[in-house]
C-alpha cells in the first residue's frame, strides 16, 4: 500500500538557496524517492510557484499569509499568526494522512484544534525563542530589536504545543537534548537534509573569500560587518552574496576596493561563486540548529573557516579550520591560501558527510510516522 504524508511547508522551497528550505526541498525529494506520496502545503510570498516542486509531490497547495499588520497585534508569533488559513485546514482534512508540519511557523491548524484526528509530527529547525533572542542581540534596528524580543517570549510560551504531537523531529544534537529533555521520547534527532553529491572544482584554483547568506537577517548582517571590518585593511579579496540587497552592508562595502557585493540570481549562480572561491568564511554569532549553509559548502566549495557556533556539536568539526577573532581569521586566510585543495580532502569529507545521508534521515521518519 502506498504510504501518504501531508507536508505543512513556511516557505517555498526551491530554489534551494537557503538553510530552511534546503533542509524542506531535500526532504521533499529523498522521501518521494522512498516512495512516499506526498502532498505539499506551501506559503508562497514572494518565491513564486514552482513547477520542480511538482516532481516529488502529487498535489500542491499554495497559500498567501495574513495581513502582517493585524498579526502584530495578536498573542500568537507572528510567524505563526501569519499563517493561519482556512483552506489549509480544510485541504488537509480533505485525506485523512499523516501530518508533518515543517517548524512551529506552520502549526497553528494543531493549535485551534480543527484536525480530524491525523498523526501530527513536526520539524522543529531552531530552538524559535532562542534564535529570535539572538535575532534581537544582532539587531541595530531599535524597533526590529523590540519586535524580535517581543516574538521571542511569544514563541516561548507557545512552544507548548509539541506536547500536543505526536513527534518531534529535532535537527542538530545540542537541540535533540533540550527537546527530549523537555518533551520526552516523542522526540528524534533527524540530521538536516542537503544536496548530497559533492560538487568540488578541483580543477580551478580559487582566487577571492567568499560569503554567502541571506542578508535579510539580521544575524547573517552581523556577520558580513564582521568580515568586512576583518579583511578591509587586507590585499585579501573579499566576495559577499545574497539574493537580498542590504542597504547597511552596501554602504560599508563600496567604502574598500577589496571587497564587492555579489547579487545571487540562482542556484546555480551561487555554485559558480563556490567553484571559483578559494575559501569559504562562515561566522555566526548564535548556536542554535545547525548551519545548512555549512553543510552545502562543504558539497559544492574549497577550504572552510568557521567560528565555534557555526561549528561546534555538528559532527563536522574536523572538516573546517577554526578561528573566532579577526586575527585568527587572517592567520588562517593566509595558511589556507597558499595551499591546494586536493582529492584527498574530498574523499575525507566523503566519509564523515555519509552520517548526513538525507536518505537515511527519510528512512526513519518514515518508520516513525507509518510504524
Amino acid at each position: 500500500m502506498v504510504k501518504k504524508l501531508h507536508i505543512v511547508s513556511f516557505d517555498v522551497p526551491y530554489p534551494a538557496n537557503y538553510g530552511g528550505v534546503i533542509d524542506v526541498f531535500y526532504k521533499l525529494k529523498a522521501l518521494h524517492s522512498l516512495g512516499i506520496e506526498i502532498y505539499f502545503h506551501v506559503f508562497e510570498y514572494g518565491r513564486g510557484e514552482q513547477k520542480e516542486l511538482n516532481k516529488y509531490c502529487k498535489e500542491v497547495f499554495y497559500y498567501p499569509r495574513n495581513s502582517f499588520i493585524k498579526s502584530f497585534l495578536s498573542v500568537d508569533p507572528f510567524i505563526v499568526k501569519t499563517r493561519a488559513n482556512d483552506d489549509l485546514i480544510k485541504n488537509i482534512n480533505k485525506y485523512d494522512f499523516p501530518i508533518l508540519f515543517e517548524g512551529l511557523h506552520t502549526t497553528i491548524p494543531i493549535q485551534l484544534e480543527k484536525l480530524n484526528g491525523q498523526k501530527t509530527y513536526v520539524r522543529a529547525h531552531n530552538i524559535e525563542h532562542n534564535f529570535y533572542k539572538g535575532l534581537a542581540k544582532s539587531e541595530s534596528n531599535v524597533f526590529k530589536r523590540n519586535f524580535f524580543k517581543q516574538e521571542a517570549e511569544k514563541l516561548k510560551r507557545y512552544e507548548k504545543i509539541l506536547s500536543n504531537v505526536n513527534g518531534v523531529f529535532t535537527i542538530s544534537p545540542n537541540e535533540q537534548k533540550y527537546f527530549r529533555k523537555k518533551y520526552g521520547v516523542r522526540c528524534e534527532y533527524i540530521p538536516a537534509f542537503h544536496d548530497t553529491e559533492i560538487h568540488t572544482n578541483l580543477e580551478v584554483k580559487g582566487n577571492f573569500i567568499l560569503y554567502h547568506g541571506n542578508v535579510s537577517v539580521s544575524e547573517n548582517v552581523k556577520a558580513a560587518l564582521f568580515l568586512i571590518d576583518t579583511y578591509k585593511d587586507s590585499n585579501y579579496q573579499l566576495v559577499i552574496a545574497s539574493s537580498y540587497v542590504n542597504d547597511e552592508l552596501a554602504i560599508e562595502i563600496v567604502k574598500h576596493k577589496n571587497i564587492r557585493f555579489h547579487s545571487l540570481q540562482g542556484e546555480d549562480d551561487l555554485n559558480r561563486l563556490f567553484e571559483n572561491a578559494h575559501i569559504n568564511v562562515l561566522p555566526t554569532f548564535q548556536n542554535t540548529g545547525i548551519k545548512l549553509k555549512l553543510l552545502n559548502t562543504l558539497y559544492q566549495g574549497k577550504f572552510v573557516i568557521a567560528n565555534d557556533f557555526m561549528v561546534d556539536d555538528t559532527g563536522l568539526e574536523s572538516l573546517c579550520e577554526k578561528a573566532n577573532t579577526k586575527e585568527e581569521f587572517l592567520t588562517k586566510t593566509k595558511e589556507l591560501l597558499d595551499k591546494t585543495f586536493d582529492p584527498k580532502i574530498v574523499e575525507t569529507r566523503k566519509k564523515i558527510l555519509q552520517n548526513f545521508s538525507p536518505i537515511e534521515s527519510a528512512k526513519k521518519i518514515i518508520n516513525i510516522i507509518f510504524n
